[in-house]
This record gives C-alpha cells, structure tokens and sequence, in this order.
C-alpha cells in the first residue's frame, strides 16, 4: 500500500493499440453537465478525453464521490499486442482540500502542544489528522479498486490475458 494517494499499474493485452483506444473511445464520453441526454447513455463508462498519445479518463458515477480517481495512461504498442501504462491519483481539488486539513490540524496540533501546553486538545488534534489521512487512503484504495474492475472488463483482462504490476 502507498504512503500516498497515487497507484500505478502495468497491463499486457493481447488487443492492439488501436483495439484498446478504440474500446476506450467507444465507453468514454466528454463531460457536459449541461446536457442531459449524455448522461442517460448506459454504454459510457468513463468521463473523459482519449488521444492517440495518451487518455485522461475517471469512471462515471451517479453521485459525487471526492476519492473517485482520475486515470491517466499511455498505451504502446507491442509485436503481439499492447502495453497499458496506466495512474491513478486524486483530483486536484481534492488533493489541496486534503493537504489542507492536514495542514490545518497538524498546526493546530504544534499550537496546543507547545504555546497552550494542553495535551489533550493536541491528541485530539493529532488524532484527527491522522484519522484524516488514513481514512483519506482508505476511500481512495477502494475507488482504485472499482475504477480498476471497470477498466479490466472493458478490456478483457480477466480472460487469457496475462497482467503485470
């Protein structure tokens, strides 16, 4: 498990480069809020953009989830297949409102420890932002997982395949 919120992993398919963006193309739709009708698609498993050098793709859920992560990778091809670069780290946004709070009670931690000299107040403090970080990578291990399911599946990793990490 990683000290930080990031995973990356390595996958061999069997499925060209072109097949694999190809899939990815069909599944992944650009993200407009404004219009409703793209949202009702059941084909779409991921929001966002595919290129030929590289995708930038999250999976599509109904309600917000701030640990939901943003799957960055490259795909290269290979004399019987394709290699899958894939990360995974958390969003921008979420990443500075983390950073944040911990900064916040760990400061608030050093402030009761050493000017207010209250131990207890400091405890609590330090707890939380531990609390904080731990619970912070939990919920982000367990999106990796289900983002990980969807994209195997839609590649077909489970079969044949064989996968690396």
């Amino acid at each position: 498990m990683n000290l930080l919120p990031v995973h990356s992993e390595t996958l061999v398919s069997i499925l060209s480069k072109e097949e694999v963006l190809g899939h990815l193309i069909r599944v992944t739709r650009e993200v407009n809020f404004m219009d409703a009708r793209t949202q009702r698609d059941p084909q779409i498993r991921f929001n966002g953009m595919v290129g030929q050098k590289g995708f930038r793709i999250s999976r599509v859920i109904k309600r917000g989830d701030s640990f939901l992560p943003l799957i960055t990778g490259q795909v290269e091809s290979t004399a019987r297949g394709s290699i899958i670069f894939l990360n995974y780290r958390l969003f921008s946004a979420t990443v500075f409102f983390w950073v944040f709070w911990s900064i916040v009670l760990l400061a608030f931690s050093a402030f009761y420890f050493f000017a207010q000299q209250n131990i207890s107040y400091g405890c609590i403090c330090l707890a939380l932002a531990v609390g904080n970080y731990a619970l912070s990578l939990f919920l982000f291990q367990r999106q990796v997982k289900l983002s990980r399911q969807v994209f195997h599946e839609l590649i077909n990793l489970e079969g044949p395949v064989g996968r690396f990490q």
